[in-house]
């Protein structure tokens, strides 16, 4: 089965949300944070961030990404694990993808890459319905890009102050150390593959326990 990290937006737990909201909170706690700090951090409020943890609310994208760096860890292994050592060799099954879903716009990613330490690249699928948007994304660590395959419909990609459309085949490179984002305009569902590379690791953030 594919891992999913999805919570409905009522105000109660359900599995994903309370596994997610419990990975955030420990890694929190191993990072020595509080959630005060972390809100600092990240941008996102303190009672965002508690209701994340208890599983009584389920980030955006944008918000997710914004949470896990400010706990110094990638998207993926907040949403997943820890991931197994590294190997030479390794299968992902279309059924055992890690899915990220927002159960209120419809938004999901598949994390088609293994998830093991290490890995310096990632290869993701998006799924974008119709007049949705990712929301505007934090920036990445400098020397972190990203590749862009628009492969299904029309999709809008902007990056810091710069819009590109990108239609089916077309592709866009661009350095991710801004705030961008993804957009679906159109009334039909569009869908996209990023490479994300990084050039270094997610380092603990120190200057969070000033």
């Amino acid at each position: 089965m594919a891992r999913s990290a999805a919570v409905k937006r009522t105000g109660r737990q359900d599995p994903a949300g309370s596994a997610f909201g419990n990975r955030v909170r420990l890694l929190r706690e191993q990072a020595d944070l509080t959630l005060e700090q972390v809100a600092k951090l990240s941008g996102v409020s303190r009672a965002m961030l508690s209701k994340v943890e208890r599983g009584e609310k389920s980030p955006t994208i944008g918000v997710a990404k914004r949470i896990a760096q400010a706990l110094g860890t990638s998207f993926s292994t907040l949403v997943g694990d820890d991931g197994t050592a590294r190997r030479a060799f390794a299968l992902v099954r279309k059924d055992q993808r890690q899915i990220f879903r927002d159960a209120e716009t419809g938004f999901e990613r598949h994390l088609l890459s293994p998830l093991m330490a290490g890995i310096p690249v990632e290869v993701v699928l998006h799924h974008l319905p119709a007049k949705t948007s990712t929301g505007k994304l934090p920036p990445y660590p400098t020397g972190v890009t990203k590749h862009v395959l628009a492969s299904r419909g029309r999709i809008v990609v902007g990056v810091d102050k710069i819009e590109a459309i990108l239609e089916e085949g077309d592709t866009l490179y661009f350095e991710a150390d801004v705030e961008h984002w993804v957009e679906n305009r159109t009334a039909r569902p569009a869908e996209y593959y990023l490479v994300i590379s990084a050039a270094q690791t997610f380092p603990r953030r120190s200057e969070a326990r000033s």
